[in-house]
């Protein structure tokens, strides 16, 4: 275990400082081409009925992941692959309140998970050609000073990378559940079935259990459990998928309902707000507040 000086101290002030700061807070990373932030569509919500665009995150380049933030209407998001390590707070509207330099790298943060207790885990899961074998989630919590490291590998993977057709080791969506950390996989090789993976939420090295497939015809971005533990979502390139049930064991089971998001951009965050309502980031870094269909 790592001890770090107090939270606060590993926390940046507010942002409305210098101007070579703000320039480095919006660039974009090398070899990604971007949209621009003043071509976000706003017709989303006639495209998409219940779809609401409420902000946009004009500091933080790259959203990757979405969770609830110490005060209601704030939330926590960071940037993925080639950006500094770097834990931002932002309003509803996306304006900038904090920013945090975490003592841990960014290889390829891509999902940020949130225990009972408030307890972040950023999972460092980013596995674009399945040959990863540094495999992380980042434990934190706001108001301690103790950061820990739980270091995981698959279960089921054996080459460091499997052959293309088997290349499913890219997790960049988890939630945590019951003292489980459940890791949700983006499927790049055949584009229709996301892995879900068990982890416990303690620190250590562990081996990643599967747990169970889900047939989606698409790639997972992200994943968030409904407060009352009854509807699943995960997230894809603009559209979701809802799965329902009594409990998250049988929502796992479930036929998942998709939701087409059309011209949301590239979404990569989300978050329940309650149990019928979701926020969504993009990494364009526009902020959609989404009211789910009954």
């Amino acid at each position: 275990m790592r001890r770090f000086f107090l939270f606060a101290t590993l926390l940046s002030t507010l942002v409305g400082s210098s101007c070579s700061e703000a320039q480095s807070d919006d660039k974009v990373s090398k070899g990604k081409k971007k949209k621009g932030k003043e071509e976000s569509s706003d017709i989303t919500s006639e495209l998409v009925p219940g779809l609401q665009k409420v902000g946009t995150m004009s500091k933080v380049s790259e959203s990757s992941g979405l969770a609830r933030a110490n005060t209601a209407g704030t939330f926590y998001t960071f940037a993925d692959a080639g950006n500094e390590p770097i834990l931002y707070k932002v309003d509803m509207t996306g304006r900038l309140l904090e920013r945090s330099q975490l003592p841990f790298p960014n290889v390829d943060w891509e999902s940020i998970a949130q225990d009972d207790k408030g307890t972040l885990f950023i999972a460092d899961a980013g596995n674009n050609n399945s040959s990863r074998r540094d495999l992380a989630v980042y434990r934190l919590n706001p108001g301690t000073s103790e950061t820990t490291k739980i270091k995981f590998t698959y279960s089921d993977q054996k080459e460091f990378p499997p052959p293309k057709k088997q290349r499913n080791f890219d997790c960049e969506a988890s939630l945590w559940h019951d003292g489980k950390l459940y890791l949700f996989t983006k499927d790049r090789a055949q584009r229709t079935t996301s892995k879900v993976y068990t982890l416990s939420d303690q620190p250590g090295e562990q081996t990643a259990r599967l747990l169970t497939s889900l047939r989606i015809p698409g790639e997972v971005t992200d994943a968030n459990l409904s407060p009352n533990g009854k509807r699943l979502a995960l997230l894809g390139r603009e559209e979701l998928f809802l799965l329902e049930g009594s409990d998250l064991a049988s929502a796992l089971k479930a036929t998942p309902k998709q939701i087409p998001l059309k011209g949301a951009g590239q979404t990569e965050g989300l978050v329940f707000i309650d149990d019928n309502t979701v926020m969504i980031s993009t990494e364009e870094g526009f902020l959609y507040r989404y009211q789910l269909p009954e």
